[in-house]
Formats: structure tokens, sequence, C-alpha cells
């Protein structure tokens, strides 16, 4: 059984809104790249959401996905998994990343956004919070997931450019909206 390890988050001081993937997929693991599968459509709806163009150096689409205050990274440290589907996960392989330590790293962290079903799933089953923080659901932006268009993605995924312009989202010391 081949076992995937993720990535480090990407992830600043001042973010607040986390994006939890499940684990990433095969060629996103060759490239060592968050979504580098070419049709996942996170990076084209990131685009399209916040103007960070998906042919942008990786590095600098990180760099930005942080200004922006978003931060990245993956309910599974590690996991047995014969390819890149979610659902050929083998749940007790299933070792998931500190996000508790990430969310005490930075407390401006105010929704958790999952990237899918799986991602929720998998964050419910193993991982324990001591703190109450709202929680989205979002559809997965793998081309898997093709009951729904990259449009009708993108318009479940606008409630992350809302969340960012709310007033809930000023930060402590009153600086304005990002």
């Amino acid at each position: 059984m081949h076992s995937a390890a993720g990535f480090p988050p990407i992830a600043s001081a001042g973010a607040r809104i986390l994006i939890l993937g499940s684990l990433p997929g095969v060629t996103s693991l060759r490239q060592h790249q968050y979504y580098a599968h070419p049709q996942n459509a996170f990076w084209h709806i990131m685009e399209t959401l916040f103007g960070i163009p998906k042919q942008t150096a990786y590095a600098q689409r990180c760099d930005q996905l942080q200004s922006l205050k978003l931060a990245v990274w993956d309910v599974c440290h590690s996991a047995s998994r014969p390819g890149s589907l979610d659902s050929a996960i083998v749940a007790e392989s299933v070792i998931a990343n500190d996000i508790p330590g990430l969310l005490k790293h930075i407390p401006t962290i105010e929704c958790i956004a999952f990237n899918g079903q799986a991602a929720a799933k998998l964050f419910k089953k193993h991982v324990v919070l001591e703190t109450t923080i709202p929680q989205i659901t979002l559809p997965s932006t793998s081309p898997v997931h093709a009951s729904l268009s990259v449009a009708q993605k993108l318009a479940q995924w606008q409630t992350l450019q809302v969340r960012l312009s709310h007033p809930a989202f000023l930060s402590h010391a009153g600086e304005s909206p990002l």
C-alpha cells in the first residue's frame, strides 16, 4: 500500500481563513505543490476570486494567498492511499496534522473552510479542537467531483470573499478589512 505524506501549511501570522484539503494527490506530491493537478479548480477559483494568476510561479501564488489572509493545509499529515482518490484513503492509517497547534500559533484564524466533504469528514474523525470555530464545507475542487461545474463550485467558494470582507474579520486592533 502506498503511503502519502503531505506538505507544511501555507500560513502566516494574521491568517483569517484556513482552507483544509484531505491529502495531496499523486500529481501534487510529485510537484510538491498544493492542488497541482491541471484539472483541479483550486487555483482557477483563487484567480477568479482573488486575482492570483494560476500561471504565476507556485511560490508567488503561496505568497499571495498569505497576503490575502488565507492559509492552506490538509487534514492528513499522512495516510495509506493507492492513487489520488480520497475514497481510497485507508481510514486506520490516517495521521492527522496538528491543526489545533496551528490554530494556537495563528489565533487570528476565524473560520475553517473544507475543500470538499472528504476533508470535512476526516477532520471530524481525526481532529479534536478545544475551541469552537466556524466551519464551512465547500465543494471539492478536485476534477473527480464533477457533479458540479467549475462555475457552480466557484459560486459556493465566493463565501470566502464574503467572510474576508465581513466586519467580524477585522483585527482586534481595529484595522480595516482586507
